[in-house]
């Protein structure tokens, strides 16, 4: 499957937690990169569990959270105390025979260590180093910290979402880490496209927020050309109509309906047998059908109420009108056209066992990349590293690990 890892020959070092930067290093992994996660026994990432409990030391529940393995497969895994100068320098043999490093700490900690990128430059003229803090590395909030939540709300996009009547709503989806991660890949891989022309490397400064402008860029759009903020609208759509979620025949079972066009108004009106709406000349524009939204929404909510929400989405695309079934998490893995795509595969940990993974969403040659190993777990490569890599000898690491520079398993913080 060679033609899927086209970044087979390149080597980052990823001192990234959560989801944004993790996410990243996970995309560039999965088309080959080697990617060497750092962590310590004291600050594991925070997606292995937010304390290091004795409970949860004891239990290994620090190897078994799901969005942590799903977020670091395809990574060597290592722990290093950075706060030690052993640790620093550790960090430092490994920058400088890496291509890339990315982090998302909050500015200020990498320089703190010692590890700031005029610092890396010193092993490594070349390297290409990439930050994803909340803010930005620059800017009055760049020293800021912040979670998905702080991001989402800065981005401006929960003032779009939620009820006419009510607050901004806040999902707690994190958008900004899934943007942020993703537009880091794409940042880092545009990094090692211009290292390899000219041969220099790059300081790349991502923020998380700036990235998630893009979900909400019509709100600032509008308020830009009416002087208006935009008005909330809940699960209706500010200028189509219907748009919307639709209860279906079995308990707890949704279908989305999202019609733009008229003749996808008409499909609609005849899959449901309803040519009294489709003859109505006064329907047949936006502006009329959101005059009458709510007797729109009460007939296709009792057309729907009679079919599952498969079948409702089948009738309707026939019928040439967007439609899709709302999926409950349990539904993804059996679903057919997941199935048929082959999009799931069953990995082996040595603690959570096999379970499901998603591959990447991209085929190329009809081939995805594979997943060829699960998610380090903590220290799982440091010999693989230390010995492989950078010629250490086994003595040295045994002297490391008795010094508490490297390690294998979290220090308890209780």
């Amino acid at each position: 499957m060679t033609q899927v890892l086209p970044l087979r020959n390149i080597r980052i070092i990823d001192f990234t937690m959560g989801w944004a930067g993790p996410l990243a290093t996970r995309h560039l992994a999965d088309m080959g990169a080697e990617v060497i996660k750092i962590e310590s026994c004291t600050h594991m990432d925070w997606w292995r569990g937010w304390e290091n409990t004795p409970e949860m030391i004891a239990t290994k529940e620090y190897e078994k959270q799901p969005i942590f393995n799903i977020t670091n497969r395809n990574k060597l895994g290592v722990a290093i105390d950075l706060t030690l100068a052993e640790g620093r320098n550790l960090a430092l043999r490994l920058v400088k025979q890496a291509d890339a490093v990315i982090e998302n700490q909050a500015t200020g900690v990498m320089k703190k260590l010692g590890l700031s990128y005029d610092d890396l430059r010193l092993v490594n003229k070349q390297i290409i180093m990439l930050s994803l803090p909340a803010f930005g590395v620059e800017g009055p909030w760049g020293a800021y910290r912040g979670y998905g939540s702080t991001v989402e709300h800065a981005s401006g996009l929960p003032h779009l979402s939620g009820n006419p009547d009510g607050p901004p709503m806040q999902t707690h989806v994190a958008y900004g880490d899934a943007c942020g991660g993703i537009n880091a890949g794409a940042a880092l891989l545009v990094g090692l496209f211009h290292r390899k022309k000219t041969g220099r490397g790059q300081r790349i400064d991502i923020s998380q927020v700036e990235g998630m402008h893009q979900l909400g860029v019509h709100g600032s759009i509008e308020q830009g050309l009416t002087g208006k903020n935009s008005e909330r609208t809940g699960s209706r759509h500010p200028i189509f109509v219907p748009h919307g979620i639709f209860a279906c025949s079995e308990p707890d079972s949704w279908l989305v309906i999202a019609v733009t066009q008229e003749k996808e108004w008409l499909g609609l009106c005849a899959a449901m047998g309803r040519p009294d709406l489709s003859d109505n000349s006064s329907l047949r524009s936006q502006d009329g059908r959101r005059e009458q939204q709510d007797q729109i929404e009460s007939a296709i909510s009792r057309w729907t109420a009679e079919v599952t929400n498969k079948e409702g989405m089948h009738i309707l695309q026939e019928a040439g009108v967007p439609a899709g079934a709302v999926l409950q998490p349990t539904e993804l893995l059996d679903d057919e056209g997941f199935v048929e795509r082959e999009l799931w595969v069953k990995i082996y940990s040595q603690v959570v066992g096999r379970k499901s993974h998603p591959l990447s969403p991209w085929k190329i040659n009809g081939e995805r990349a594979p997943i060829r190993w699960a998610a380090p777990l903590l220290g799982q490569h440091n010999k693989k590293v230390f010995c492989e890599l950078l010629g250490m000898s086994e003595e040295e690491l045994l002297k490391l690990t008795s010094d508490k520079v490297v390690g294998e398993v979290p220090e308890s913080t209780a």
